[in-house]
């Protein structure tokens, strides 16, 4: 769980791709779609974004994804023009949990900063007991941020540097509700893009879209995602 400099490269579990012959669209107007789509279904605490990766190295082109995340579960998806055909890919990966040794030794400073001054103002008996009733109060909503409802707060915390890690590691509890919202997320997120995916290509003639799973990977089952998700 701990680390000092250790990245959070997502961990990429399943990877489809789907290559139309003598075709050509519109990445834009793809991802707009895709994105209207997912707007329309009101998918709770779920992030969208525009991220480009390098085709190689350092001085290569790079290549624009649409990225869908929620909590640390992503969607990276790719819309390009490949030779006189096109392709459309899917990655379904997660960013790994890792709680940082020297993010609890600053979480653990500025709550001694906090107490510190709360004695400064309020005195050292008096300020001891407005820091353990704000304390208190704290903890106990942000540990019910999602059972409240507030799913984009709860969001919102996930990316904060250092409190993020320390909000899911000590106050985030799992539960049946969360694994659920999970696994529907993931179904939700992918019929939408298949279904793109075929609207645009049936639009313009063609009848079947052959999705194919990357090779080079073992299919996740429900029982190891599960095990996944839980860590």
């Amino acid at each position: 769980m701990f680390g000092i400099w250790k990245r959070k490269k997502p961990e990429v579990f399943t990877h489809w791709y789907a290559l139309v012959p003598n075709f050509e669209s519109s990445t834009a107007d793809f991802y707009a779609a895709v994105e209207k789509e997912l707007a329309d279904a009101k998918v709770p605490g779920l992030e969208i974004s525009r991220e480009e990766f390098a085709e190689g190295g350092l001085l290569s082109f790079k290549r624009e994804y649409l990225r869908m995340r929620r909590e640390r579960l992503v969607f990276d998806i790719c819309s390009a023009p490949f030779g006189t055909g096109w392709f459309f890919s899917w990655r379904f990966a997660e960013i790994p949990f890792v709680l940082r040794f020297w993010e609890v030794i600053i979480l653990l400073s500025l709550l001694a900063g906090i107490v510190l001054l709360y004695v400064y103002v309020f005195g050292p008996m008096i300020g001891g007991i407005v820091f353990g009733v704000t304390a208190l109060a704290l903890l106990v909503f942000l540990n019910n941020a999602l059972a409240i409802g507030l799913h984009d707060l709860d969001a919102v915390l996930l990316r904060i540097p250092v409190l993020g890690a320390c909000y899911e590691a000590f106050l985030r509890k799992e539960s049946y509700y969360r694994e659920d919202t999970r696994l529907m997320y993931c179904d939700l997120v992918e019929r939408i893009v298949k279904a793109k995916v075929e609207e645009v290509t049936v639009a313009k003639g063609v009848k079947l879209v052959d999705f194919k799973n990357d090779p080079r990977q073992a299919q996740e089952t429900v029982a190891t995602f599960l095990k996944q998700i839980r860590k």
